[in-house]
C-alpha cells in the first residue's frame, strides 16, 4: 500500500520527449511578426536543432546557444514575450505534441502520480505549456529582469544539466516525493542526472551519447514518433481543450487550471502499469 507521506512522479523533459520541436524555434515566426527576431536568426535556430537532432546536445553546444538567446533577449519587455506565448499557444505548440508523452502522462494520471515538465526553456513558454496539458507543474529557466521588467541578457536560474537534478531533488524535499518510486523521460545525454535520481528512468528518442548510457545502464528506451492536436486527442481533456478553442487563451486558462484541481481530488490511486 502506498505511504501517505510519499508520491510518486513523473518528470518528462520538453523539447524532442513532448513535443517534436524544440520550443524556442517553435515560437520563431510569432516573434518575429512581433519584430522581436529576423528571419536570420529563425534559419540559425533551425540549423542548430538539425545538428543537435544528428548528433546530440553537448554542453558547449548548449552553452552557445544558451548565451546567443541571452544576448538576443536583452532589453525585451516579459509582460509582451509572455503575451506572445499564451497568444499563439494552441497554433504554435498543440500540433507538436507526442502522442505517445499523451498515452504515457495519462498512464501516470491514472495511477495518482504527480506530473512535472522540467526544461531548460524559458518558464515564459514552459508554464502556459504545463497548463495547456493540465499537469501538476513545471521546473523552467528563469531569466534577470530589470527595473522595468525587461530581461537583462543574465540568467537567474538555468534549468540544464546537473541543475535540473537539484531543482528536481528541492522539489521532492517540500511535497514529498519519493524520487525511488518516481520517473523521469528524456531524450538527451545533458538529462543524465535527472533521470539517475529516479526509480524509473525512461530514455526517449535517444541522442547516441543517452542511447549508449541507457544501453548500458539497462534503462529502458521509447520512441514517440507520433506529433498529434491536443484537442484530438478526446481521452486528454477534450471538453477543456475544445473550450480553450472557442473562448481563447486567457479563459483556457482558468479552465485548465480549476480541471486540473478537479482532477487532483478525482483521481484513482492505484498504480497502472505503463
Amino acid at each position: 500500500m502506498r505511504s501517505i507521506e510519499s508520491v510518486d512522479a513523473a518528470f518528462f523533459d520538453l523539447d524532442k520527449t513532448v513535443i517534436a520541436k524544440a520550443s524556442i524555434v517553435a515560437f520563431g515566426r510569432p516573434l518575429r511578426r512581433e519584430g522581436l527576431i529576423t528571419r536570420r536568426t529563425i534559419v540559425r535556430a533551425v540549423t542548430q536543432q538539425l545538428i543537435f537532432l544528428q548528433f546530440g546536445a553537448d554542453e558547449q553546444r548548449l552553452a552557445k546557444v544558451r548565451d546567443s538567446m541571452l544576448a538576443l533577449t536583452k532589453g525585451w519587455d516579459r509582460e509582451q514575450v509572455a503575451s506572445i506565448v499564451r497568444e499563439t499557444l494552441i497554433d504554435t505548440i498543440e500540433p507538436l505534441i507526442y502522442a505517445e508523452a499523451l498515452e504515457v502522462m495519462e498512464s501516470h494520471r491514472q495511477a495518482g502520480d504527480r506530473i512535472y515538465i522540467v526544461s531548460a526553456a524559458p518558464e515564459e513558454i514552459v508554464t502556459p505549456l504545463a497548463e495547456l496539458l493540465g499537469v501538476d507543474g513545471s521546473l523552467a529557466s528563469r531569466a534577470n529582469l530589470d527595473e522595468h521588467n525587461r530581461y537583462t541578457g543574465t540568467m537567474e536560474f538555468y534549468c540544464y544539466g546537473p541543475n535540473k537534478a537539484i531543482a528536481i531533488n528541492e522539489l521532492a524535499e517540500r511535497t514529498g516525493i519519493d524520487l525511488a518510486r518516481s520517473s523521469a523521460y528524456s531524450d538527451s545525454a545533458t538529462d543524465i542526472p535527472m533521470l539517475e535520481i529516479v526509480g524509473h528512468p525512461y530514455a526517449v528518442n535517444p541522442d547516441k551519447q543517452l542511447t549508449l548510457e541507457a544501453g548500458e545502464r539497462g534503462w529502458e528506451i521509447l520512441e514517440f514518433t507520433k506529433p498529434v492536436r491536443l484537442r484530438d486527442r478526446m481521452t486528454i481533456r477534450a471538453p477543456i481543450v475544445t473550450g480553450v478553442i472557442a473562448l481563447g487563451g486567457v479563459l483556457l486558462l482558468g479552465l485548465l487550471r480549476n480541471a486540473r484541481r478537479h482532477n487532483k481530488s478525482a483521481r484513482p490511486r492505484s498504480r497502472a502499469s505503463l
